[in-house]
């Protein structure tokens, strides 16, 4: 081979071992990072393979206690006082160190708050419901119920308007109950009911009674229009009106017998709380009216008997006559009077020997004057039948009754206009109606006609006593008047 030859031999060598030179580029340089990548994280994951069972739990342990670190660290960052900055705009240097500065720390929790409340019983209310209305629990009031019924309070009878003071405990940023700690009803004013929370949590209930003092009270005044609303206007009370205007029903006539100026004077009793509420209103002591230059004085007495009245001032009993439609339907109609005629039913011509009132079923029917009840009971054709004797001369009797009022038997005391039953259709009746009798000296008489008078005066023993009765009476009405005056 000629030395030509060898030369380009070696050339070619050299060019096939030492390869182009060329310099790097971009994507030559990415190339080899994205090599390097790879091959790193091949290297990993056989690595791991070949990790035990031990080292990867402890490696969880381990990731488990840094996220707890991590919540703790939260946690207490949370609780500590906020960063405060200085308000360039203001004037006063606020710090920490200022003790006229009130800092509120975040997260402090507030404390329960115990607060009175007032609970109205509201129509179809029950005791439970109107608690756990305000979220009490059932149990909880159920067992304070049966506290009160211990006590002597049964829950079953309270009333629609009721009130029941309440001091309970309430958490205060959610208004939520905690605790009912104590209850105080009053139904009535002279009693108190009281139920508080035990050591063990329980409710226990205690009765309260508070004592009544018996009080007079006068009242006088001008009439001008009528002497109900001359009496309302002075303040006195509504049953004491009814009472006034009852005692003198047959002794004036107060549409025509009353005209402006006249004037009334009252005397009653009242029981009295020992904070000053009225419990109630009781009876006319002394009832007076001045008509003009007639003035009439009445004075209430109860002779050894028990019987009640008013007297005037020489003991002569005040004259009541029976009353003629002894009905709370004052427009009853007269559906047959007193006579002859042919019995609807009968078909006969028969003596009818009372007065028939046609009235809706259940009203009312009164006593026509005070007495003892002589009858209750079914009687034949009458059906429920009562009769009433009021003196030695006369007798009433009330026919076809739909039931008796309470309490109504035979030898029961009642006053005049005092319930005594209800209309009906019972016996021999075409529709419901009072069957209405007077009775004199046993024989039946008229009751439109009849001028019955059923008080008797006072005489002897009787009537010495009431003239004591009336010297305290007036002394009272005196002492009264003194009272109301320096008010």
């Amino acid at each position: 081979m000629s030395s030509f030859d060898m030369s380009g031999t070696n050339a070619m060598r050299d060019e096939w071992y030492e390869g182009p030179r060329k310099p790097l580029n971009g994507q030559g340089i990415m190339l080899f990072l994205y090599s390097m990548v790879v091959t790193f994280a091949l290297v990993l994951v056989i690595c791991k393979n070949f990790e035990s069972p031990e080292q990867i739990v402890a490696e969880e342990q381990r990731a488990e206690e840094g996220r707890r670190d991590n919540v703790a660290q939260v946690a207490a960052r949370s609780m500590e006082a906020p960063e405060v900055y200085e308000d360039e705009a203001s004037g006063e240097q606020e710090s920490f160190d200022n003790p006229d500065v009130t800092w509120s720390v975040q997260g402090e929790e507030s404390q329960p708050e115990v607060k009175d409340d007032v609970l109205i019983v509201e129509k179809g209310d029950n005791f439970i419901g109107v608690l756990q209305r305000i979220g009490m629990e059932y149990a909880e009031a159920s067992q304070a119920a049966g506290a009160l019924k211990k006590a002597g309070f049964d829950v079953r009878s309270l009333q629609a308007g009721q009130k029941i003071n309440i001091t309970k405990t309430v958490d205060v940023p959610f208004g939520e109950l905690l605790s009912v700690d104590k209850m105080v009803i009053e139904p009535s004013a002279n009693i108190k009911y009281t139920v508080t929370r035990n050591e063990d949590e329980k409710y226990v209930a205690e009765a309260e009674q508070q004592e009544l003092k018996t009080e007079n009270k006068v009242v006088k005044g001008i009439i001008h229009s009528s002497l109900a609303a001359a009496m309302s206007n002075a303040g006195v009370p509504s049953n004491i009106v009814s009472n006034f205007t009852n005692v003198f029903r047959y002794k004036v006539n107060f549409r025509s017998g009353i005209r402006e100026g006249d004037t009334f004077k009252v005397l009653f009793d009242r029981k009295m709380t020992a904070d000053g509420r009225v419990f109630k209103n009781g009876n006319i002591l002394y009832a007076e009216l001045q008509l003009g230059k007639n003035k009439i004085a009445l004075y209430r007495y109860k002779d050894s008997s028990g019987n009640i009245d008013y007297y005037d001032e020489k003991g002569l009993a005040l004259k009541r006559g029976l009353v003629r439609k002894p009905l709370e339907f004052s427009s009853a109609r007269i559906s047959s009077r007193f006579g002859w005629r042919r019995h609807p039913i009968l078909k006969q011509r028969i003596l009818h020997s009372g007065v028939d009132y046609a009235a809706p079923t259940g009203s009312r029917i009164y006593a026509s004057g005070d007495g003892v009840v002589t009858r209750a009971q079914w009687v034949g054709g009458y059906g429920r039948y009562v009769t009433i004797r009021h003196n030695s001369e006369y007798s009433t009797g009330y026919a076809h009754m739909s039931g008796f009022a309470r309490g109504i038997k035979p030898g029961v005391r009642v006053k005049q206009g005092q319930v005594i039953g209800f209309v009906g259709s019972t016996g021999r009746s075409t529709g419901p109606h009072l069957h209405f009798e007077v009775i004199k000296n046993g024989k039946k008489v008229d009751p439109l006609k009849i001028q019955a008078a059923t008080g008797a005066n006072l005489t002897g023993k009787e009537l010495q006593r009431f003239k004591v009765e009336v010297k305290k009476i007036l002394a009272m009405a005196e002492e009264g008047e003194k009272v109301a005056s320096a008010q």
